[in-house]
């Protein structure tokens, strides 16, 4: 599954997490997924956002959202909130379905669904529990596996849009995508598609997904969603495998109109356990490389599960002489504050509720529980929510707040999703005492 993270549709993350995040329409991006997320969000997902100028980038006709924070929702997606009361993103996985192999897959997918996944009903269930959060609604982001496995899928949709609930997707690269199933997305109020792009070639792209000719197809539904001016936010995997091929991965979405490209630092859940991170300083490396190429890029280019990148972001503009309304005004300052669980939400294919998709620490399940009361009040949420609970010098650095260090990578790494994000190099000055 794909995350999209803080996305709005029209080329600017709105409000937090990374990406303010994890779809060219909202996406984190808590993944499963057989893309990237979330994510980081994300997702995202969970994304940080581009940190340059504050111009519109993408297509004209992207006006929805995907990640870690999302697309426009039915009710104000561009609202101002409070993400200790409301999320930006809810990433559903609706299924555990999927036809492909990704050698990160969070949600370790399979070929049939889960005999435990949610039914049609419990579906609704979800969205009547979402109209608990009122306004401004957050927006609902459909993951899996791969979220067209689900026979019930646009009724859900319809059921979604009649609440008054934004809708992003992240589909698979399958045999099943087609034109005429982008169009349908479309009739039905879909406001924009994740996809995932992890290599510049067939090569590189078919060895992440496990199933050859999934690069094919990814370039197939681009040109598909630019044709019909659907908002794409496209997720490219960053570990030690793919990090060398990043930058052949831009020049070969540079031609095409999307509205966003987010960068996912690995998460070692699931199959992604089977792949490497990237080294701290040379993660650090890459985002300072991201900050450069957002400059110029023609779409937004975000990060997923990497919210240091806000810092690295702040420190090179703070060089460049910015101004303080100047970085307020930028796609970073945008993102500041979202993390997983605060304004990320993630809800499991058997109605577990987490703090993101990477994040698998559940909260509640959906069948016994109310999401917005969860978000709000369960002690893990409460948790996410403050800085200041977090440990190690995630819990003392002066950028707690506008970063707060993965939380997902955190768990992945420590078993404690409060420790501290080990991609991060900076070493905030210990307090008196510590």
């Amino acid at each position: 599954m794909q995350e999209l993270t803080g996305f709005d549709g029209r080329g600017q993350a709105q409000g937090g997490a990374e990406g303010a995040a994890q779809p060219a329409f909202p996406m984190h991006p808590g993944p499963r997924s057989h893309s990237a997320p979330h994510g980081e969000p994300a997702a995202q997902p969970h994304s940080q956002g581009h940190p340059g100028s504050a111009r519109p980038h993408g297509h004209p006709g992207a006006g929805g959202p995907l990640g870690r924070p999302g697309m426009k929702g039915g009710h104000g997606h561009m609202a101002k909130r409070d993400y200790a009361l409301t999320p930006l993103n809810i990433y559903w996985e609706m299924t555990q379905a999927c036809a492909l192999a990704c050698r990160h897959c969070r949600a370790e997918a399979m070929p049939l669904p889960h005999p435990n996944e949610l039914t049609y009903a419990e579906g609704l269930r979800i969205l009547d529990q979402i109209k608990d959060f009122g306004d401004p609604l957050p927006h609902l982001i459909l993951t899996g596996g791969d979220p067209m496995n689900r026979p019930d899928l646009f009724m859900l949709i319809d059921e979604a849009r009649a609440r008054g609930i934004g809708i992003s997707i992240t589909p698979a690269a399958t045999a099943m995508l087609s034109r005429t199933l982008f169009e349908k997305l479309k009739d039905h109020g879909v406001e924009g598609l994740g996809l995932s792009l992890d290599g510049s070639d067939p090569a590189h792209h078919d060895a992440i997904r496990g199933v050859e000719g999934t690069f094919a197809r990814t370039m197939q539904a681009i040109a598909w969603g630019e044709e019909l001016e659907m908002p794409m936010q496209i997720n490219t995997l960053v570990s030690a495998e793919t990090a060398a091929d990043i930058p052949a991965v831009y020049e070969r979405l540079k031609p095409h109109r999307i509205s966003r490209w987010s960068l996912f630092f690995l998460i070692p859940v699931g199959r992604g356990k089977v792949l490497q991170a990237l080294p701290a300083e040379e993660a650090e490396e890459l985002m300072r490389w991201v900050y450069n190429t957002s400059k110029t890029a023609p779409f937004i280019v975000a990060t997923t599960e990497a919210p240091s990148y806000r810092r690295v972001a702040l420190e090179q503009m703070r060089a460049e002489g910015m101004t303080g309304d100047q970085i307020k005004q930028s796609g970073s300052a945008r993102a500041f504050g979202i993390r997983d669980g605060h304004g990320i939400m993630f809800v499991s294919n058997t109605g577990d509720i987490c703090p993101a998709g990477f994040l698998p620490v559940t909260a509640g399940n959906v069948r016994s529980d109310n999401v917005a009361d969860i978000y709000r009040n369960a002690p893990l949420f409460k948790q996410m929510h403050e800085p200041h609970h977090f440990e190690g010098k995630c819990g003392y650095c002066e950028y707690s707040a506008l970063c707060g260090g993965s939380r997902a990578r955190a768990f992945a790494v420590t078993g404690n999703p409060l420790g501290t994000d080990p991609l991060c190099t900076y070493e905030p000055a210990k307090p008196d005492g510590r």
